[in-house]
């Protein structure tokens, strides 16, 4: 099976609350969120598992702060030698608009996500305000229905409850199986003991649990999509 190696790439950052990312737990603590783009390198063609915000304001000590670096998508492409137009795979974990808005730069690329996921993205509710139905017209959008494998060492697993059709990444490292969870949480989804904290931001309470309880399991490397820790990694596996 192939091995790859994931390049945790800051595109942006949100302030927000904690209870946002952990249910029931640190409501009222401001808090930093990263916004990540990771691009998957090891076989023939580029990879992307989400492709962040495109326009976003943080204050520079943001970054500092936490050890990052906050670069442009295109800035950011670029410390890898890539354009937006190399770019022949998107993955997405889910299509909240902080995880697909620089998808139309990528015009030459497939875009995998699960069917449900994509139908709720056409239509969705009105309690669910982060859809922005027009941010993958003019793409090849590829529909998943389940769990699947992309690419050899490659595979998505339906991980719902904080969108309906959430998607988690599960990448052949030559350290293990990484997993980039296809719902928003940080390291406070994953306590040391005890169990898991779904997101605080859900559709379905309990598939959210189930789905982090899940992913933690299945997982040597856990990649929580907004864990600043992350983002310190220029390399995964280092």
């Amino acid at each position: 099976m192939r091995e790859y190696v994931i390049h945790p790439l800051v595109v942006g950052a949100n302030e927000t609350d904690q209870g946002i990312m952990t249910y029931l737990k640190g409501y009222g603590k401001r808090i930093w969120i990263p916004i990540y783009v990771f691009y998957v390198a090891g076989g023939p063609e580029n990879i992307l598992v989400d492709t962040g915000l495109e326009q976003f304001m943080v204050p520079p000590m943001v970054g500092e702060q936490h050890g990052v670096q906050v670069l442009e998508f295109e800035e950011a492409l670029a410390t890898y030698g890539l354009k937006p137009e190399d770019i022949d795979i998107i993955i997405h974990t889910h299509l909240h608009n902080d995880h697909c808005e620089n998808d139309y730069k990528c015009v030459n690329a497939r875009v995998y996500v699960q069917k449900a996921e994509y139908e709720f993205f056409q239509n969705p509710h009105p309690v669910d305000h982060r859809y922005f139905p027009d941010l993958l017209d003019n793409l090849e959008v590829i529909q998943v229905d389940g769990d699947q494998e992309i690419l050899d060492g490659i595979r998505v697993v339906l991980t719902p409850g904080h969108t309906v059709g959430g998607q988690s990444v599960v990448i052949n490292t030559k350290a293990g199986k990484a997993v980039i969870t296809g719902f928003c949480a940080n390291e406070r989804n994953f306590p040391a003991t005890g169990p898991v904290v779904p997101p605080g931001v859900h559709l379905n309470l309990m598939d959210a649990y189930d789905s982090a309880r899940r992913v933690r399991e299945m997982a040597d490397i856990l990649i929580p999509l907004h864990d600043w820790s992350v983002g310190r990694k220029r390399s995964i596996p280092e």
